[in-house]
């Protein structure tokens, strides 16, 4: 795939995994950004940083379908046509399911997936206008192999990366390629409150989900021959990363006590 001149649209965009992505996609040759966030000060700060793109920015917040509509109608405004759609907010609440507020479960499911969904739905028809598009979504580790503390989350982008296989079937007569990210821990403003010891760059996993939209991969698993391994492991034989899990509960325990990022 060739990215000079695409018209894209980076959910999330003004951090974290997104903004790198941004950043990368500047590097290749795009100019023409959107970028959907929920506050207003991050995204003037990014509009300043990122000088050499025609950046516009879109104060949004997904789980609110008003927001979403107008999301779309600033997209038909200002291009009337989107080339790439990066669905990369998200937002994480661990704990046992037990202890999870209501607000907090609903949280991550109207943001991870619900938004995501209406969002793509919504601008399908501005992708069918491209010669050469494409739908990025940006799952987790977890979405492959869940992890106790994390079941609200774990559902969520599951749930992504089975859109994502379903929208690719659906979408076979366009041009547009649909790709599905599975980061592991990145070191982002997500991951303040998580206790780990070794996590990815923002910018290592940007490099990854570029690379991978330009020779049009269907997953791009982060982690490298280990996490492909495990994800394996977990389709071929679930006990054996039940008792991991089992083995590790009490410090899978302490290091999500305080894990929020909402």
């Amino acid at each position: 795939m060739e990215l000079k001149n695409k018209k894209v649209l980076i959910t999330g965009g003004s951090a974290g995994i997104g903004k790198a992505i941004a950043k990368e996609l500047i590097q290749h040759g795009v100019r023409d950004i959107a970028v959907v966030g929920r506050k207003k000060e991050p995204l003037e700060m990014l509009k300043a940083e990122l000088k050499s793109a025609d950046l516009v920015t879109i104060q949004a917040d997904l789980s609110v379908t008003e927001d979403i509509n107008n999301v779309v109608s600033a997209i038909s405004q200002e291009w009337g046509m989107l080339d790439i759609l990066i669905n990369s907010a998200g937002v994480v609440s661990a704990g046992l399911l037990t202890e999870q507020s209501d607000e907090d479960i609903i949280g991550q499911v109207n943001i991870n997936f619900t938004g995501l969904v209406l969002l793509t739905k919504k601008l399908t028809s501005l992708l069918q206008k491209s010669d050469e598009g494409a739908i990025v979504n940006i799952s987790s580790g977890y979405g492959y192999i869940a992890m106790p503390f994390y079941s609200v989350y774990a559902a969520t982008k599951a749930a992504v990366a089975q859109f994502s296989d379903a929208m690719r079937r659906e979408l076979y007569q366009y041009p547009i390629h649909v790709m599905t990210v599975y980061p592991s821990a990145t070191d982002t403003g997500m991951m303040k409150t998580a206790v780990v010891d070794k996590m990815d760059s923002p910018e290592d996993v940007a490099k990854a989900t570029v690379a991978g939209l330009i020779q049009e991969q269907i997953n791009v698993i982060i982690g490298g021959e280990k996490m492909e391994e495990q994800v394996k492991l977990n389709f071929l034989e679930p006990k054996k990363i039940d008792q991991i899990a089992a083995d590790n509960f009490e410090v899978l325990r302490k290091r999500t006590k305080n894990h929020r990022s909402m």
